[in-house]
């Protein structure tokens, strides 16, 4: 069971990753979530949620950042 919740959470990752080509949060992410998954035995999926939570963040500053106005 747990193979299989591994196999699937890694495939999510990848195609969420593979929408753009960018890996901008994607590494600190995954290496904090690898370290706390693997504190908690799950290393790998802890590494695919960090990577896409870290996604999740560099996508919202940059959004932020386009929304100020330039000086």
């Amino acid at each position: 069971m747990k193979r299989i919740l591994t196999v699937a959470t890694l495939a999510l990752a990848v195609i969420g990753l593979s929408v753009t080509a960018e890996a901008k949060g994607c590494i600190k992410g995954a290496i904090v979530g690898g370290l706390a998954g693997h504190a908690a035995g799950h290393g790998v999926i802890g590494a695919a949620g960090g990577c896409m939570v870290g996604r999740h963040y560099a996508n919202k500053k940059d959004k932020a950042q386009q929304q100020q106005p330039s000086r």
